[in-house]
């Protein structure tokens, strides 16, 4: 995240940073509460009940590391959002995780049974989506986000629940822009 290939010659962490800004303040919006925010790079973190002026301190508090430890945020992610559905907390048209990475997770067998068994606790396939965003163009996480939105039912998935975009997807649109998409959609 911290290589300096993006539009005027920001870093993928800076953009990820003005993007999320972006994000928790449309969904203010729609949710005065705020978004969950994790980060795992190096270490998984999660913050919940994010508005837009928490943001800054967030990315201030962190940078980003080596490692991406994918698996672990998608269970919690996951666990958290059918601990809320079975307390009648959800949102009737189904909710939406973004997960925005520039790199393939540490763990990729971890990552797609995390995937397969929430499907499998599904009871709609609207009920709950993945939208995995790549910033970068790092080869080998492109080809396994292609398996993660193609192959999961043939592996065992309930439904299909991962959509994918990458650099080349996204075309002229921002980082902001296509997330701003993806909740919208």
């Amino acid at each position: 995240m911290s290589v300096r290939d993006q539009p005027s010659s920001k870093s993928r962490w800076e953009v990820m940073q003005e993007t999320t800004l972006a994000l928790a303040s449309k969904c203010e919006e729609l949710d005065p509460d705020g978004i969950t925010i994790y980060l795992f790079s190096g270490r998984f973190k999660r913050y919940d009940n994010v508005t837009s002026n928490k943001v800054p301190q967030i990315f201030r508090e962190n940078e980003p590391s080596g490692r991406t430890d994918l698996a672990s945020v998608l269970l919690d992610a996951t666990n958290s959002y059918f601990q809320r559905k079975a307390s009648g907390q959800t949102k009737t048209n189904g909710e939406t995780i973004l997960i925005v990475t520039d790199g393939e997770p540490d763990d990729r067998k971890a990552v797609m049974k995390v995937i397969i068994e929430a499907s499998r606790r599904m009871d709609r396939d609207e009920e709950l989506a993945l939208s995995f965003i790549q910033v970068g163009t790092d080869a080998q996480a492109t080809k396994f986000l292609k398996i993660l939105d193609d192959e999961l039912q043939g592996a065992g998935a309930k439904f299909d629940i991962v959509d994918t975009v990458t650099m080349d997807d996204m075309e002229d649109m921002t980082l902001s822009e296509v997330l701003l998409n993806a909740i919208t959609d």
